[in-house]
C-alpha cells in the first residue's frame, strides 16, 4: 500500500468507535453507496460525468454531481477541466482516493457474492427490500 503523507500518524491515533474521532467522517463518506460506486468506476482511470452517469444505474445527475463534489472536497477525487469549447471535464482518483482501490474492490465483490442472500433473508424475515437506486 502506498504511503500518504500524514497517514501513519492519523491511523495510529484513530478510533472509529469514538464519536469525536475524525476517522468517523472518512468512514461516513466511504460508506455511502454512491461514493463506493463512483470510486469503483474511477479505479481504471479518468472518466467524464456522462460516462459515470451511464455506468452507475439509478444515480441521478444531481446525485452524481453531489457525490463527485463531496469526494473532491475530501481529497479523494480530482477534477480536470480541459480548455476546449465546449469545456471537457474529467474526474479521477487522487493519490489518497487510489488508496481505496482494495477496500472498494472487496466491498463490491462481497456485494456481488452475497447480495441475493441478503435479499432472500430480508424477504424471509418480513423486511421490505430496499430499492437499489
Amino acid at each position: 500500500m502506498s504511503h500518504i503523507p500524514g497517514q501513519a500518524d492519523q491511523r495510529s491515533a484513530a478510533d472509529v468507535y469514538s464519536a469525536r474521532c475524525p476517522s468517523r467522517a472518512a468512514l461516513a463518506l466511504i460508506a455511502d453507496k454512491w461514493a463506493v460506486l463512483v470510486a469503483g468506476c474511477l479505479v481504471d482511470g479518468p472518466k467524464r460525468h456522462s460516462w459515470l452517469r451511464h455506468q452507475i444505474g439509478g444515480i441521478s445527475g444531481k446525485m452524481l454531481t453531489r457525490t463527485l463534489r463531496e469526494l473532491e472536497r475530501a481529497g479523494l477525487v480530482e477534477r480536470r477541466i480541459f480548455p476546449e469549447v465546449p469545456p471537457r471535464v474529467e474526474y479521477s482518483l487522487s493519490p489518497l482516493g487510489a488508496s481505496l482501490r482494495e477496500p472498494v474492490a472487496a466491498l463490491t465483490e462481497w456485494a456481488k457474492a452475497n447480495g441475493s442472500l441478503v435479499v432472500e433473508a430480508r424477504t424471509r424475515n418480513g423486511r421490505p427490500v430496499e430499492r437499489a437506486g
